[in-house]
């Protein structure tokens, strides 16, 4: 929760000011930290009126924030995905004004999808990507842009994310969910307070002089899917559908949902937390899940609160 993440994260550098450019689900936690920290944020939204929208930026339709907007912007974190020819839309819109801030920090949101299929091994920063999803390869596209704009430049490389409001509690408690199981597959995940701590951290970090331009933020512990809808059923007192294999279950997918499927790694966080120093909120699944299961105001009692 954030009261607790601001317990443990460092604060912006004196003087300075974020910008956050696509404030969806983990650009907003960013920008919630960083002012709960006491530093200025700014966070864009394609439509002004949307909440939590400070300025509009929607590259679609070239609605550009205002150059006094960005004046003295000196941290930028983009969330916003490749646009559909695999050109990066931030890059393309507002690069030149950007190179011409004073920049001290600049992040952008990738995917571990770049690592594509690894068979359940497990990957660090220093393997090559491989990206199998069409998705992935313009999400690589724009890592490289990004790292060409001659900014200074961290990649974060996220898992599946999730959290309050986004977890699999909901379809859990529901009765929508289903058992889907294939032999050894697994799935990394990221709590999105680990996604905000962890980028307030690498700021503090590139600012003592240490700045790996690729990182990935993930949980200590990839995990079969099928693990993570047992603990969330055990949290909620509820029971499960009859396991379905996934030869079976995957004539009914739609290609999306079956893309996930398909890529199987164990990705390691061994530079984030050994190396540089991070200490996740949420190592493990089990954690992430108790932490949603209280923020959704789900009632505790000491049967199925594991």
């Amino acid at each position: 929760m954030l009261t607790e993440l601001v317990k443990r994260s460092p604060p912006l550098p004196t003087g300075s000011k974020l910008l956050v450019l696509g404030g969806g689900f983990s650009g907003q936690h960013v920008v919630a930290l960083a002012r709960a920290l006491g530093s200025t944020a700014i966070c864009s939204r394609r439509d002004i009126n949307s909440p939590d929208a400070d300025i509009a930026f929607d590259s679609a339709t070239k609605l550009l924030p205002a150059t006094k907007v960005l004046e003295g912007v000196t941290h930028l974190l983009s969330c916003i995905p490749p646009a559909a020819d695999g050109k990066d839309p931030v890059l393309t819109c507002l690069g030149d004004q950007l190179r011409a801030l004073p920049l001290q920090w600049v992040g952008y949101l990738s995917t571990t999808g770049v690592y594509g299929d690894r068979q359940g091994r497990w990957v660090t920063e220093i393997d090559h990507p491989q990206p199998q999803q069409a998705r992935s390869k313009r999400r690589l596209a724009c890592e490289e842009a990004w790292q060409a704009s001659g900014l200074p430049l961290q990649i974060l490389r996220l898992p599946g994310i999730y959290g309050p409001g986004r977890s699999v509690l909901k379809n859990v408690n529901t009765g929508q969910s289903r058992m889907i199981h294939k032999p050894n597959q697994v799935f990394s995940r990221i709590h999105v307070d680990d996604i905000a701590g962890a980028i307030l951290h690498l700021i503090q970090c590139a600012a003592d002089g240490q700045r790996p331009i690729v990182i990935n933020v993930t949980d200590d512990l990839p995990t079969a899917y099928t693990d993570v809808l047992g603990f969330a059923a055990q949290l909620l007192g509820k029971s499960l559908p009859e396991i379905e294999p996934f030869a079976v279950a995957a004539a009914q997918m739609n290609p999306m949902a079956l893309s996930f499927w398909q890529e199987n790694r164990r990705v390691s966080n061994q530079l984030l937390c050994r190396e540089l120093g991070y200490s996740l909120m949420h190592p493990n699944y089990q954690s992430g899940l108790r932490d949603c299961y209280l923020a959704e105001g789900f009632k505790v009692s000491q049967t199925n609160f594991p």
